[in-house]
């Protein structure tokens, strides 16, 4: 058996655990029962929603659309008649959508959770490394055999057809949660293993997350096993993904300490100034005032002091889960990145614009926590920012469009042209960094390799054949460059800021 008959064995088999995993969501029945019931709903509902849901306890409904839209037209009625009584005040305002329909699972997926949970992810992880390990068998180095040709990677048909589901799960995700019931209780065991509560989306988002980039993350250790760096950068986001992001926040929440991913920061993490969160810290004691003060200590002295003498690689290509993500799932798709002028002046403008948004909002969410004012300068109503900033940037732009687009746009959509955390790193790095890309335009064959892996839509060819340094904000020195290049004409290096050759 050759290695392209391995490897398709291997797609085959995570097509399958794909196919078994969108399955999954409609091969469950549910039906309410008084004891779950009366334990999930607060005792000012209870009475007039039962009476709503009578139909639902007496019979059960086949899937988990129609269930979770009886519970939606319930809650309806129910505040309809709390507001034509006059007691507004008790109406339903946190959705019973998801605790009722987990609690009413009744059918084959409730039933076989831990057999469907080993039987999708072993699937998907054994056909994966069926892909990607025969790669071994090959030389070390690059051979640039598919890149551009790939149907799926070239940016066409079968591109948008996965551009299109990547961006259907973050719709889900993000805004009908309650339809992705079934996928949580297949994550219920291992959610209770890991912080004693029942699977949210958000614990869904971390586990497949952590799977895509320790996954994946083996395809690059493979494809790039000719460098050192890469080998050890990609180690390190793996690292920094599975125990920062993933497990630490899991413990924490175990513990029933504040979540957090210790490694995330504002303004990427644009919520970290919110109020709820800030007495969430204070009210945690003495680990909750340290995550807080780390956070601001993070931002505001580790990013100036780290990416002087780094660069904005030390955190965008080494720690950052965006990044880690960009670099592992994102790798096949680095290529199609945009290298016009024009996509350059409209990522500077972009990601600025939302630097600032980000400081606005910031900004009227701390006047209204100190001065109990709803409005910023009588006029930002900050409520209104923190909400079209969360549902535009934090939703829309950061995980539909920004991941969404990778088989489209490139790996590193959001990261060029909406992160506000890369826009702050990258004015560091660009007035006021050691850390630039050297070049040796003399050893330079005009091969094309660095600006084509260039995820950051740089055109690196036209600066090595100048033998002009790469300073550019936009670059988060992931080094693919230079190790594509067949000459050694570029390296990442932390210089004297005198010796750039601009």
């Amino acid at each position: 058996m050759n290695i392209n008959q391995i490897k398709n064995i291997g797609a085959a088999i995570v097509l399958s655990a794909l196919a078994i995993w969108i399955g999954l969501l409609f091969g469950n029945s549910f039906q309410l029962n008084e004891a779950s019931f009366d334990k999930t709903v607060a005792s000012e509902h209870r009475f007039l929603l039962k009476e709503k849901l009578a139909p639902a306890f007496e019979s059960a409904s086949s899937n988990v659309f129609s269930f979770t839209n009886k519970i939606v037209a319930a809650e309806s009625e129910v505040n309809k008649a709390l507001e034509a009584e006059g007691k507004g005040d008790l109406k339903i305002s946190d959705s019973y959508q998801i605790a009722l329909t987990k609690a009413s699972g009744v059918g084959f997926v409730s039933k076989n959770n831990v057999l469907l949970f080993f039987l999708v992810f072993g699937l998907l992880i054994f056909g994966t490394m069926l892909f990607i390990l025969p790669d071994l068998k090959k030389l070390p180095g690059i051979k640039n055999d598919g890149i551009f040709k790939h149907p799926v990677n070239r940016g066409k048909v079968l591109g948008i057809i996965l551009g299109s589901l990547l961006i259907s799960f973050y719709i889900l995700l993000y805004f009908f949660p309650q339809y992705i019931i079934n996928w949580l209780i297949v994550l219920d065991p291992l959610s209770k293993f890991m912080n004693g509560g029942m699977a949210s989306q958000w614990f869904l988002y971390g586990f497949l997350y952590t799977v895509a980039v320790l996954t994946m993350g083996i395809r690059m250790l493979i494809k790039y096993r000719h460098n050192k760096y890469q080998m050890v950068r990609t180690g390190s986001v793996m690292f920094f993904q599975l125990i920062f992001a993933f497990m630490i926040p899991e413990i924490l929440t175990k513990l029933n300490m504040p979540s957090a991913d210790l490694k995330n920061m504002w303004p990427l993490d644009y919520s970290f100034f919110f109020d709820y969160r800030i007495d969430e810290k204070i009210e945690a004691g003495t680990l909750g005032t340290f995550m807080f003060v780390w956070g601001i200590v993070l931002f505001a002295v580790g990013v100036p002091v780290l990416t002087y003498f780094f660069g904005k690689r030390w955190y965008c290509s080494w720690v950052c889960g965006c990044g880690g993500l960009a670099e592992t799932l994102g790798d096949p798709f680095r290529q199609l990145s945009d290298k016009s002028m024009k996509a350059w002046k409209i990522e500077r403008y972009l990601i600025h614009t939302v630097l600032v948004l980000a400081v606005v909002m910031t900004a009227g969410v701390l006047f209204t926590y100190f001065t109990g004012k709803p409005k910023l300068l009588g006029v930002l109503d900050t409520g209104t920012l923190r909400y079209y900033y969360g549902f535009g940037v934090g939703s829309i732009f950061s995980g539909v469009v920004g991941t969404g687009f990778y088989p489209i746009m490139g790996n590193r959509v959001w990261c060029r042209f909406g992160c506000p955390l890369a826009a702050y790193l990258g004015l560091v790095q660009r007035f006021k960094s050691r850390f630039r890309i050297t070049t040796n335009g003399g050893q330079c064959i005009s091969c094309g390799n660095c600006s084509t892996y260039c995820e950051q839509g740089i055109d690196v060819k036209a600066y090595a054949q100048r033998g002009q340094d790469i300073v550019r904000s936009s670059c988060v020195g992931c080094g693919i460059c230079s190790a594509v290049c067949p000459r050694g004409v570029l390296n990442l290096e932390n210089l004297a800021e005198d010796t750039k050759k601009i």
